[in-house]
């Protein structure tokens, strides 16, 4: 797809986040992450220009600004 390799993160109540564009997969698929943990390595897969990291917050599916919801 798009975003490559992928990692998505169900923080509940609705809100996940997407870390697109990875080189390397750490986590699996219904793992429990904890604040600080490496999920991932940046890198360039899918519909990408370049290496980056593709950071992005949904609420209820629906993208919303990171700024709004971040602390």
């Amino acid at each position: 797809g798009g975003f490559g390799l992928l990692v998505v993160i169900d923080h509940g109540d609705g809100y996940t986040t997407y870390y697109g564009h990875l080189a390397q997969l750490l986590v699996e698929v219904g793992q429990f992450v904890e604040i600080g943990q490496v999920i991932a390595l940046s890198g360039n897969t899918g519909l990408s220009t370049g290496p980056h990291l593709h950071f992005e917050v949904r609420c209820e599916g629906v993208t919303v600004d990171p700024l709004s919801v971040l602390p």
